[in-house]
C-alpha cells in the first residue's frame, strides 16, 4: 500500500507536499490559508517591455517660499 501525495502551492510560488488524505479532509483550511491544488505548471517571467525614451523636461525654476513674520 502506497501513501499518496499531493504537492500545494501559494502566490509566492512555494509548494509543499502533505498526504492526499490529509488534504482531502482539509480542503477548506488549505484554501483559506492560500494553498492550492499544484497543477504542475511552470510560471514564465513576464516579457518586460522596452522603456521609451521621451524628450527630456526642462527644470521649472522654484519659486521662494515668503516667510511670515511674527507680530510683536
Amino acid at each position: 500500500m502506497t501513501i499518496e501525495t499531493v504537492k500545494l502551492k501559494n502566490k509566492k510560488g512555494d509548494v509543499i507536499e502533505r498526504y492526499k488524505h490529509d488534504y482531502e479532509n482539509n480542503v477548506e483550511r488549505f484554501n483559506m490559508r492560500g494553498w492550492f491544488l499544484d497543477d504542475g505548471k511552470v510560471n514564465s517571467p513576464k516579457e518586460e517591455k522596452p522603456l521609451v525614451l521621451t524628450e527630456e523636461v526642462k527644470d521649472k525654476p522654484l519659486k521662494k517660499k515668503k516667510k511670515k513674520k511674527k507680530s510683536k
